[in-house]
């Protein structure tokens, strides 16, 4: 009754893996999730010259205006003390000669 016929077609319709991984294919080879691939999605994209630029320049002005705020903060004469019931007051230095 067409038995062997009925074994090739259960064969045919047994997915195969669309991309067998290379050498050299890294991460992109390994099956994930959508959500994983959009946690880590630097993972998966092609670097880009425009965003990385962007990116370290981003950081660059985040570190200098970090170290501008810092050296305001020493340049000013003045100090956050913490009074007794645990409130920070800004307070003037002060020197002992004064």
């Amino acid at each position: 009754m067409g038995g062997g016929s009925s074994v090739a077609a259960r064969q045919d319709s047994i997915p195969k893996a669309a991309h067998e991984p290379a050498a050299g294919d890294g991460i992109k080879s390994i099956r994930t999730t959508s959500v994983f691939k959009a946690v880590n999605f630097e993972l998966y994209v092609k670097p880009n010259i425009v965003v990385m630029g962007f990116g370290t320049v981003a950081i660059l002005c985040s570190a200098i205006y970090l170290a501008y705020m810092k050296s305001q903060l020493k340049e000013s004469k003045t100090y956050v003390a913490i009074g007794e019931d645990d409130s920070k007051v800004l307070l003037l230095k002060k020197s002992k000669w004064d």
